[in-house]
């Protein structure tokens, strides 16, 4: 069993011990924590609430609903839901902040608080140090029964959240329709199953085969869409009868594509497409996370914007898109960032847009994805004992690489030419995380290794 209690909000497996899991106990303290917090940092007792498709998430939701009342706390509860219908949700509703129970990606034991201020951003680094503090603390006083807080369910985010992606500028309903893409859709039977549905009519896609939409919260595979846990889309588009595949993680904030043979587009490339079509209209700056591909650097300067890197984290990337005056972002996880929009990975964005530009670009996506610079990254670590300084170990391998550019922004990133190399450490065990790239993926795996090799030569060095 885990809990893990961060900055970004608490995560952990449903049953077990007391502060060892996610337990009710647990649940109560920290949606404590974070009410009250909204209460003395904003003064606006209202809260959007909004779950994935989970099996623990109903009992989560009516866990949270109380406790935020028992503070004075209405709560706007959206039901089943997204992320990012959540976060779109949240000024809409001119509330101090919103909940989101989504463990995201991450198998169906495990359920999770992510917590928003009030612009439906996720909250701060800061802010979500001051809330742990008052988790820890139980820094919290309880409301007297006249001033108990009120409950409204509304259910209609996600039909409005759905009409404010077809009207965005960029998004052409009416070129989508004219190409007649047939669509497969795999939504791990989460709330996915609810939107993609919905979504895709709208934009004119009357050819849709679903596969994983009843949103019961079991999960037909492991529910991170990468492609070893694709098989299943990947056999359906292999008959030839798709032009491409859509798949989305739980809570819909992550978003990957297939090409009509059921090969990945890739993740990491889900932004590079889109942000190839905002530029395209719109040209300006870019930006994503450290271990991002850097096709993203490529298409924007093409484009003749400014690519730049944030540490990584959603809440790294905004702060950086907002500082560049970025007009597209996100994360290599198939995370896009609309500021058009709101300042959230969404799904929804990301295929409105995505559909739009290959509707103009008139051939495959097979050839859309050609038409992109080719890297491939390879992601490594090396364990290391607990007694190791991983801080000195990176300061070495900075001095060992000093004559080329590093960033040192989260961890270190040191780039050669067409390839770099990100090492990380852990913030829960001694653990270097090592990710590469390069134009080929044995080129990747070199650098990798050639980093892991020079690691291992300091920790020797200082025995």
């Amino acid at each position: 069993m885990a809990l893990i209690k961060s900055i970004s909000g608490i995560r952990g497996t449903i049953g077990g011990k007391v502060g060892g899991a996610l337990t009710p106990l647990d649940i109560v303290k920290f949606a404590s924590a974070y009410g009250a917090w909204i209460i003395e940092k904003t003064g606006n007792p209202r809260i959007v609430l909004g779950r994935d498709a989970r099996i623990s998430g109903d009992m989560v939701s009516k866990l949270v609903t109380a406790t935020l009342q028992g503070l004075g706390i209405d709560v706007v509860d959206l039901g089943l839901s997204t992320t990012p219908t959540v976060e779109f949700a949240v000024p809409l509703e001119k509330a101090g902040g919103g909940i989101i129970l989504t463990a995201s990606h991450n198998p169906i034991q495990w359920n999770a608080l992510k917590l928003l201020n009030g612009k439906g951003e996720f909250i701060s680094d800061q802010d979500g140090k001051e809330v742990l503090e008052k988790a820890e603390k139980e820094d919290f006083t309880f409301a007297e029964v006249k001033k108990l807080g009120k409950y409204t369910l509304k259910e209609d985010y996600i039909d409005r959240h759905i009409e404010h992606v077809v009207n965005l500028p960029l998004v052409d309903k009416e070129a989508i329709a004219s190409r007649g893409f047939r669509v497969v859709i795999d939504c791990v039977n989460s709330t996915g199953g609810i939107v993609l549905p919905k979504l895709l009519k709208a934009l004119g896609v009357d050819q849709v085969e679903e596969m994983y939409c009843t949103p019961n919260g079991h999960f037909p595979h492991n529910p991170e869409p990468l492609p070893e846990n694709l098989r299943d889309i990947a056999g359906k588009l292999n008959n030839g009868k798709f032009d491409l595949g859509i798949v989305v993680d739980p809570d819909v904030d992550r978003l990957a594509f297939l090409t009509e043979d059921g090969s990945p587009f890739g993740e990491e490339y889900t932004l590079v497409a889109v942000a190839d079509y905002v530029l395209s209209h719109n040209p300006g700056n870019t930006v994503s996370n450290l271990s991002s591909t850097r096709a993203l650097r490529d298409v924007t300067e093409k484009r003749s914007g400014s690519y730049n890197a944030a540490a990584v984290g959603e809440v790294n990337v905004v702060e950086k898109m907002k500082a560049t005056q970025a007009v597209i972002g996100g994360e290599g996880n198939g995370g896009v960032i609309y500021p058009e929009s709101h300042y959230g990975r969404d799904a929804l964005v990301g295929i409105g847009l995505f559909l739009t530009h290959l509707a103009k670009f008139g051939h495959s996506i097979s050839r859309l994805r050609a038409s992109y610079p080719n890297y491939y990254i390879s992601k490594n670590k090396i364990e290391l004992t607990p007694e190791i300084n991983v801080d000195a170990i990176l300061d070495e391998i900075k001095r060992k690489y000093k004559k080329q550019p590093i960033n040192d922004i989260d961890g270190v990133k040191i780039e050669f030419e067409k390839e770099w190399v990100h090492l990380r450490k852990s913030n829960t065990e001694p653990i270097i995380r090592i990710y590469s790239e390069s134009e080929t993926l044995a080129t990747a795996e070199h650098l990798a290794n050639k980093l892991i090799y020079d690691i291992k030569e300091v920790i020797s060095a200082r025995k």
